[in-house]
Parts: C-alpha cells; sequence; structure tokens
C-alpha cells in the first residue's frame, strides 16, 4: 500500500526528501557504470588570462555527447548568482556528436549569452556555472604551492562551482525532447542535463588545476583523487523549481508514484537477509557521518541538523535492539513515522531501497511522460 499522497504531498514533507536509487543521477551514473561510457577531454584551450574554451565527450555504445565550455573573466561587480546576471563564471552546452571548428565557432558566439544567445537541434542543453570563490581561492593557492587543501576547506563548502541555470528540452532553440524519444540513454527522466552536470564537475578540477598551474608552473600539484571525490557540484537556488512543480502536475505525479512504489515494495519484503540488512545499516552509519560534516550559519537549519542527527541515533539505536530480520523495513518505517521528524523518516525510506536492485529499477522507465 502507497502512503497517502495528502501527507506525502505536504511541502515540508517534500523538502525532507532524500536522493536514492530513482534519483536522476544515479539512474545515469549505473547506465555508464554499465555500459562502460569512455569519457575524454578532446580539447582544453584555457590560456594566461584564465579564459578560453575546452570540450569533454562522452562516448555511449551507440553515439558520442559532448560539453563545450566557455571560460570566462567576471570584474568582482559582475559576480551574481541572481537570475539577472548577464556574466558568469563559465557557460556549457552540451553537443549531440563530436563539435568541428566551425561547430566551436558557432557556439562561442550564442553560449555566453545564455538567454540572450539562439541555439540549434545539435544542442541538447544550454548552462552555466559560478565559482566558489573562497574555496576556489583556497584550492588555487594550496595546488600552486605544491601542497593539497584540507579536507576540513573541502568539506566546508563542497564544490567549486554551482550551477545557476541548467535549460534543455527545446528551450531557447535547443533540441526538443520528442525528436530524443528514440536514445535509451536519454529516455529516463534529465539524463541530457545530469550528464551536462556531471561533466561539469570534471571541467571544474580541470579548471582549478589549470590555474594553479599557470600561476605557479615549478611547484603546482593536481588535486589528490580522495579529495577530488568528496567535491560535487553546486546549484545556486533551485528558484525555477517553484513553478516547475505547478506546471507539471503529472510529471510529479509519476515521480512521487514511482518512489512510493518501490518503498511499497521494499515493506512488503517478508524476511530480510543479513547482507541487506547490514548495507542500509551501514548506509544509515555514512549518513550520520555525512550529515555531522553539515555547517550552517542559519540558527533554523542548525537546530534541524541537530535534530536529525538525533533522529537517527533513535533509528539505529531501535535496529540495535530488534534482532528478527521478519518484516523489518515495514516495521522500520512504522516506528519512524511514530518516533522521528520528517527528514529522518524519508532518509530511511530513500536508504532502505538500495539493496533492491530487482524491486526498484524498473520503475525508473515510469519517471518520463508525454505530457501533450
Amino acid at each position: 500500500m502507497l502512503r497517502a499522497a495528502d501527507k506525502m504531498m505536504q511541502p515540508r514533507r517534500l523538502g525532507a526528501l532524500h536522493g536514492s536509487r530513482l534519483s536522476f543521477l544515479r539512474v545515469l551514473l549505473r547506465r555508464i557504470q554499465r555500459e562502460k561510457w569512455s569519457f575524454v577531454r578532446t580539447e582544453f584551450e584555457i590560456g594566461a588570462n584564465f579564459t578560453g574554451h575546452a570540450v569533454y565527450t562522452a562516448k555511449t555504445p551507440a553515439r558520442s555527447y559532448s560539453l563545450v565550455v566557455f571560460a570566462h573573466q567576471l570584474k568582482p561587480e559582475e559576480r551574481t548568482d541572481r537570475v539577472i546576471a548577464n556574466a558568469w563564471d563559465a557557460t556549457f552546452t552540451l553537443f549531440d556528436g563530436v563539435p568541428d571548428a566551425r561547430d566551436i565557432q558557432r557556439l562561442r558566439q550564442h553560449v555566453p549569452l545564455q538567454e540572450a544567445g539562439r541555439l540549434q537541434a545539435s544542442e541538447l542543453s544550454l548552462s552555466r556555472a559560478n565559482k566558489s570563490v573562497r574555496l576556489w581561492n583556497s584550492v588555487v593557492a594550496a595546488l600552486s604551492q605544491g601542497c593539497q587543501p584540507s579536507q576540513e576547506i573541502i568539506d566546508s563548502t563542497g564544490y567549486l562551482m554551482r550551477t545557476t541555470a541548467v535549460y534543455g528540452s527545446g528551450k531557447f532553440g535547443a533540441c526538443d525532447r520528442e525528436t530524443l524519444l528514440d536514445r535509451p540513454e536519454l529516455q529516463p527522466a534529465f539524463q541530457a542535463e545530469m550528464l551536462t552536470v556531471f561533466m561539469v564537475r570534471q571541467f571544474a578540477r580541470d579548471w582549478v588545476e589549470r590555474e594553479a598551474k599557470l600561476r605557479a608552473p615549478g611547484t603546482a600539484v593536481r588535486l589528490d583523487e580522495d579529495l577530488a571525490c568528496r567535491l560535487g557540484i553546486g546549484n545556486s537556488t533551485g528558484l525555477g523549481m517553484a513553478p516547475f512543480l505547478i506546471n507539471h502536475p503529472i510529471l510529479i505525479d509519476h515521480w512521487m508514484r514511482a518512489r512510493e512504489t518501490a518503498i511499497a515494495r521494499v515493506q512488503a519484503v517478508g524476511l530480510v537477509n543479513t547482507h541487506d540488512r547490514n548495507l542500509v545499516l551501514q548506509l544509515l552509519q555514512r549518513a550520520q557521518r555525512e550529515f555531522s560534516l553539515w555547517h550552517s550559519d542559519d540558527e533554523d537549519q542548525k537546530i534541524s541538523i541537530e535534530h536529525l542527527l538525533q533522529d537517527l541515533n533513535m533509528l539505529m539505536s531501535w535496529f540495535a535492539q530488534r534482532e528478527r530480520n521478519e518484516m523489518l523495513w515495514s516495521d522500520a518505517m512504522k516506528f519512524a513515522h511514530a518516533k522521528l521528524r520528517l527528514e529522518a523518516q524519508e532518509i530511511l525510506a530513500s536508504v532502505m531501497l538500495e539493496p533492491y536492485e530487482d524491486l526498484v529499477d524498473d520503475l525508473v522507465d515510469h519517471m518520463a511522460v508525454a505530457e501533450g
């Protein structure tokens, strides 16, 4: 049985949702691994003034997609994440195939303009990003001196760049989704956009290393792999989600129905094996460690983080006292709904899906819908 829609669709609960096997990026990463995609940086023409362009190509079994990047140098007074901005540290498009010199020249005239430019059907997305200046400068300073930034510095922000928009599906002349429906790799929701952001993350690392090398050619080193793995991509506001939620009720219904169906299937597992139980407990413990690193200057958010950690401790204590594995996930969810706050409830709901590829992953096919 699915959880009641009038409870699940409340804004506070929706705001408490966490990533899961059904998250758009997770869907993409599983395909990349399963199909053994390869990624290559084919161009990186960023000079001493820290401007230029780069091209990254993802090679799938059937075709290639290329992230075309334009790097810019912003004046301090131009730096803003607001939607009215007209200049950014970097601008991007996801190109269908591998661009030639003429494509690069055409894109150079339009992509940096963002909404004021004009794309063609060969472009699948349009995006831009700004540096996290404090972390960026700290990483450049350390690498240029032959040192590594501290993990504490990395974790304090978590990203070198944050996107301020990622457009797709026919925006500003880009390719309409309807023309891509015969491509399995782009069939699930937002796969072109997720591929864009995934490659932007690599560009951010390459760019910060290039800046360190340009500043100190004799001493600069590359960023440590373990530290690089701790970096993601930030997002400035997510402001566009408000009208999106209102304007696409059928799509939102499909997303939530898929998630709730997955949760119901897992709750119905009669006897949980020890391996699956241990995996979920390990993931909950990892979540505790990661959430303990969260920082916020907002007093309400600080309290929310404290409450979350308290609730996760209660949840782990419940599992420690619960020896039986019969109907384990169903009983755990009942406990969470009775004793824990919303965010801890939804973390449990997401994490307990992880061992159940066979029960969950087919629901990805139901998360895209033709709304016409």
